[in-house]
């Protein structure tokens, strides 16, 4: 399995963890020139970007590590786009998550960094 796959593979198992918890997947892996997000889903009236992290063992640190503030820039811009493309007002209640993944323990953090 190639590291597509293997990303794939777990950000199938992140929607899967959001759709349980009742949300609604909107996109997989938004791209755009400023960056991707691997997941935007609906939570009630609420539009999550979520970040999905893996990693097999701690030794190389958490996965939630790997979201530096480089890559948070990167995500808060490319939402930005998704919001402009798809007309929703500014007021609309965004958030941004991390889903960390370490073996098969999957923890979601809510807000995890800030954006607009």
């Amino acid at each position: 399995m190639n590291k597509r796959e293997k990303g794939s593979r777990y950000e199938d198992m992140a929607a899967s963890f959001y759709q349980e918890k009742g949300c609604r997947l909107l996109e997989k892996n938004y791209r755009r020139k400023t960056g991707e997000i691997d997941l935007i889903v609906a939570d009630g009236g609420t539009i999550v970007f979520s970040e999905v992290k893996f990693r097999k063992k701690v030794r190389n640190g958490f996965p939630e590590e790997a979201v530096n503030y480089a890559k948070q820039q990167r995500i808060i811009r490319t939402a930005e786009w998704y919001l402009l493309e798809h007309r929703l007002p500014e007021t609309t209640p965004c958030r941004f998550d991390v889903i960390s993944i370490l073996d098969q323990e999957i923890t979601q953090i809510e807000n995890a960094f800030g954006g607009f």
